[in-house]
């Protein structure tokens, strides 16, 4: 039996309520911004219509959003965007309701905004129509398909790590998937950026990410369990985390360079599907790496050492 270097380890068990108030702290933000900016649910979610125009010179948003709701009788949104390199224009209608644009009603809000506007060269580029039936499917096997990756996975882990305690695992590791979902969630909340199809696949993906340096940290304490053992339970996965550690972090600043370009090639040319993505993609990628290393291993030890006092107390 080898004895563990303490002095070579950081103390990660011990700063656990430092890492806790931080999580707790970014949840209160969230849950503030909720309260000021609201969650927005993208087409795909909501039902409605979704018109994309380019046009040339200067353009009142307001004034052609004002025009839709007269026309309409709908709730209306506009924003004007602009390609950065190729300096196209483009005006950005969204009508929300229980129902899209017919042919004939499409056609007449694009005669009448052409009419309004004859000096913009107002060229339709993109239409979206969604019936609220479908958005409220597309919603609900989005939510599933995030709650099956979830209990599969902790399944995963409870199976294959069942010689440390895998339930106590699977668990720790889905604690540390919520807080993950939930910090790409507030993400989207505090930039405003609507949820949709672009929200579940970067759930999806941080659920991926998040549960393999989870499972490589386990394994390291699986491991070192059994070079060390009679080692307590903190000092085990202090060792393992600290062994595992460099890997985590070079691997999420990888991927975290890697979709900030995508970013900002994404908002250089006007393209707002893969900016909704890599925005939320970036963030949650550190929030993976920050939950694997600080949330999910002193939850474990925490679960661990309550069960060995009420196993000893009887």
């Amino acid at each position: 039996m080898s004895k563990v270097n303490n002095n070579k380890i950081t103390d990660f068990y011990k700063k656990r309520f430092i890492f806790f108030g931080i999580s707790l702290t970014i949840m209160l933000v969230g849950i503030v911004a909720i309260f000021i900016n609201g969650v927005h649910l993208d087409i795909q979610f909501k039902g409605g219509a979704l018109l994309k125009y380019s046009y040339d010179g200067e353009l009142d948003a307001d004034a052609a959003a004002d025009v839709a709701t007269e026309l309409l009788d709908r709730p209306v949104t506009t924003q004007v965007t602009s390609d950065l390199a190729t300096g196209e224009k483009r005006l950005v209608i969204n009508i929300a309701g229980n129902y899209g644009l017919v042919a004939s009603e499409q056609g007449k809000f694009d005669d009448t905004l052409k009419e309004k506007f004859p000096d913009n060269n107002l060229n339709l580029s993109e239409s979206t129509m969604v019936e609220p039936f479908f958005g409220k499917q597309f919603l609900q096997n989005g939510i599933t398909a995030i709650i099956l990756a979830a209990i599969l996975v902790m399944v995963y882990v409870w199976i294959r790590f069942s010689r440390i305690g895998g339930l106590s695992a699977g668990v720790m590791a889905l604690v540390a998937l919520f807080h993950d979902v939930l910090v790409v969630f507030f993400t989207c909340v505090i930039f405003q950026i609507p949820i949709g199809e672009s929200f579940v696949a970067v759930t999806l993906s941080i659920i991926g990410y998040s549960v393999n340096d989870t499972i490589v940290i386990y394994d390291r304490i699986r491991e070192n369990s059994r070079l060390h053992p009679g080692t307590a339970v903190d000092t085990i996965t202090n060792l393992s985390i600290s062994q595992s550690i460099t890997r985590s972090v070079n691997t999420n600043i990888a991927v975290f360079i890697s979709i900030s370009m995508i970013y900002i090639l994404a908002f250089a040319n006007g393209i707002n599907s893969i900016q909704s993505f890599a925005l939320p993609m970036a963030i949650g990628a550190i929030s993976g790496c920050y939950s694997t290393i600080c949330i999910a291993g002193p939850l474990w030890v925490m679960w661990k050492k309550r069960k060995s006092k009420l196993e000893t107390a009887h």
